[in-house]
């Protein structure tokens, strides 16, 4: 007999098992019935962790995906395609996450400053004389061909001049451009109008007929007259006594909300920006569309181009934040010339990479040569920019409605 004592055997350690079907658990989620080891009854610490990753992914993957993102175009696209996916945060929440942060800083980075006592501005341009001289209503009243093409140029000259102060605003620049774009059609085509109606008064030999005032507290008018829901309401035969009720609502709405502007013009900007996201959301599978288009015999699944589209648009909101960031830091070392200058030039830099960027990306994402890449870049260029400004026109209706 040895003796070599047999050491006694160590104690297995318990099984863990599902507490709803009692199935040996191999992971945190049991493979017969789905639920998962973690339930609400632990520290609220780990229950917020679990919270954040679950909603934004806020771990190790966010530092692996927002290099690449901003600067390896078409990565995460060829990534996501080859399979190699939960090493990144997910197109979806990326997209959501940025552009909700994006919108949210330009909010607040951009505001009608104050005025000395302690008033937002009003909306006007120039003295109250010049403010009635240049608008549409001060066109409809001139008497003559003259009188008119003075007050046309000048409205335009005044709308080139709100146009040279808003060039320097990212991410609002383009949704007033698109206004005054608006505006510009607008008044040139009453301008025409009234030249029309002197020029057939005169030949006629009568006197040219002069409607009335508008008002200019901010309230909206439609065939030269001030909107009313019962004297002067809005009219469209086609849809019906139940369309036009709720049409003039919503007219009443943005009534008494465009008097609210002439006061404090941040309402309309803070309601815009705050549509934008959901806009873009809208928007984004209508260019995966345009992609598969473009496309077409490349044979790819529509999902395919919506992944790209996902990625292209998380990269605009997250130069935008970049864009907006360092604004803020030239405008607080404008004391420094030697500091602000350089962070200005990144600025313009990072400004310029968007448009290369997005080339650069489809280039590599679908593989075709430089020259029809360039091609239906510059197609899905036009077509998207038309979609934006109808979209930009729509929010900017619905937000004077809902602000």
């Amino acid at each position: 007999m040895s003796d070599t004592a047999t050491p006694p055997a160590a104690p297995e350690t318990e099984a863990r098992r599902c507490q709803n079907c009692g199935e040996l658990l191999l992971g945190e989620h049991c493979y017969a019935c789905g639920q998962p080891t973690k339930g609400l009854v632990r520290h609220f610490g780990s229950i917020i962790g679990d919270f954040m990753d679950s909603v934004f992914e806020l771990d190790s993957r966010i530092l692996r995906t927002l290099g690449p993102l901003m600067f390896r175009p078409g990565f995460l696209s060829t990534e996501y395609f080859a399979g190699r996916r939960v090493r990144y945060v997910s197109p979806v929440r990326l997209f959501v996450f940025l552009s909700l942060f994006a919108f949210f800083a330009a909010q607040l980075s951009f505001n009608f400053d104050e005025d000395d006592d302690g008033e937002a501005p009003k909306v006007q341009v120039g003295t109250e004389q010049m403010r009635e001289d240049r608008s549409t209503g001060g066109i409809r009243r001139a008497t003559s061909v003259a009188e008119v093409e003075r007050l046309r140029d000048e409205a335009l000259e005044a709308l080139k001049e709100a146009r040279g102060q808003t060039t320097d605003i990212p991410g609002v620049d383009f949704g007033v451009g698109v206004g005054l774009d608006v505006a510009e059609k607008s008044i040139a085509a009453e301008a025409a109008r009234r030249i029309r109606e002197i020029e057939q008064a005169t030949a006629e030999g009568r006197e040219v007929p002069v409607p009335p005032e508008l008002p200019t507290d901010g309230s909206m008018s439609f065939n030269g007259r001030p909107w009313h829901p019962v004297d002067n309401p809005l009219h469209i035969g086609w849809i019906g006594e139940g369309g036009n009720a709720w049409l003039n609502r919503q007219a009443g709405k943005a009534n008494e909300n465009a008097k609210r502007i002439q006061g404090d013009p941040n309402l309309l900007k803070d309601a815009f920006l705050s549509t934008v996201p959901t806009s873009l959301f809208v928007l984004l599978p209508l260019f995966a569309v345009f992609l598969k288009l473009m496309y077409v015999f490349k044979r790819r699944l529509y999902m395919e181009h919506l992944i790209v589209a996902l990625h292209s648009h998380a990269f605009l909101c997250a130069a935008l934040l970049v864009v907006l960031a360092l604004d803020a830091l030239a405008a607080w070392t404008a004391g420094l010339p030697w500091l602000s200058r350089p962070i200005g030039w990144v600025e313009v830099a990072m400004i310029c990479w968007m448009p290369a960027y997005l080339l650069l990306m489809q280039k590599r994402v679908y593989g075709q040569g430089w020259i029809m890449t360039l091609l239906k870049y510059w197609v899905l260029g036009t077509a998207y920019l038309f979609l934006i400004s109808l979209g930009a026109t729509l929010n900017l209706l619905v937000s004077l409605v809902n602000m």
